[in-house]
């Protein structure tokens, strides 16, 4: 059990919605794994997206909203599991420890807020399986090894831009790392670190499908069986409008989309019910019965 850290969970908005299929899966591993942890209590919005504008103070208050309330449970560590959620947080973070000038204007605006000065760390749940557990560790627990599964790994842009917040520096092996402690085969893919499309799915449908078809096409080449991801917005261009974006790729075939934590559950041997797999549509299910990493339904 770890015990050297006070861990507060920050869900974030999708994660309670329509990415049940990733949290569910994540709390049931940190059960599994002995890792306690505390979600955080009147968590609001990240914001989604880090303001870039030098003068737009106003959007770094939710993010340091949700680094004081981690504060105030006594917790030293934030872990979130969106790749969105953890950029901004981190991003936010950053700004806060690093920017005198407009820590002090955030927290002079936040009158009803304790001051924050960057107490917490924000880490991912894949920084925190690796720092914390350990790859051998994490191998030792793994009761079903997804022996023969070959993934592709799809970082996209916010687990790894910009380098100072990224989840492991401008050459990330982290994903491939946890993969073979679950016994897969991470299969390297030449769109594995470009957008998928994200927010231009609202703004311009057509250039977000494009960039999606982009990656779909260097998953399928690649011979992988399957694509694993972190982030809500990758799933949704990759994994629940696959079959829109499929119809732009000749001779496609669908592939499976995954959330990390759900192979994890799966590989600490959980119950199938908790990765809510139902969400991930047909394909994934019928990959992971298939090949006897979950039971079949009795005949």
């Amino acid at each position: 059990m770890i015990t050297d850290i006070k861990l507060s969970y920050y869900p974030g908005c999708t994660l309670k919605t329509k990415a049940r299929n990733l949290e569910e899966a994540a709390l049931g591993a940190l059960t599994a794994l002995g890792i306690e942890y505390q979600e955080l209590e009147r968590w609001n919005c990240c914001g989604a997206v880090f303001s870039l504008a030098d003068d737009d103070l106003i959007h770094h208050l939710a993010p340091v909203r949700n680094l004081i309330r981690a504060a105030q449970q006594g917790s030293d560590t934030i872990v979130t599991l969106c790749s969105q959620c953890y950029n901004v947080l981190s991003r936010a973070n950053q700004l806060v420890r690093e920017d005198e000038t407009k820590r002090k204007t955030l927290n002079d605006f936040m009158t009803e807020e304790p001051d924050y000065n960057g107490e917490v760390e924000v880490t991912h749940l894949l920084q925190l399986l690796r720092d914390r557990v350990g790859w051998e560790t994490l191998r030792s627990k793994v009761k079903r090894p997804l022996d023969g599964l070959k993934v592709a790994t799809f970082y996209g842009c916010t687990l790894i831009r910009p380098e100072s917040v990224a989840i492991n520096g401008p050459s990330p092996e982290i994903f491939e790392e946890f993969l073979r402690a679950l016994g897969a085969e991470p299969v390297p893919f030449s769109a594995a670190q470009e957008c998928c499309g994200s927010y231009q799915s609202v703004a311009n449908p057509d250039a977000a499908s494009d960039r999606a078809a982009k990656v779909l096409r260097s998953v399928q080449a690649s011979g992988a069986d399957a694509l694993v991801l972190s982030c809500p917005l990758c799933e949704y261009n990759l994994g629940t409008r696959q079959g829109e974006i499929l119809e732009r790729i000749e001779d496609a075939v669908p592939i499976p989309s995954f959330y990390f934590t759900q192979l994890l559950a799966v590989a600490l041997g959980l119950e199938p019910e908790l990765c809510h797999l139902e969400l991930n549509g047909e394909a994934a299910l019928k990959l992971l019965k298939a090949r006897e990493y979950i039971a079949a339904a009795p005949a």
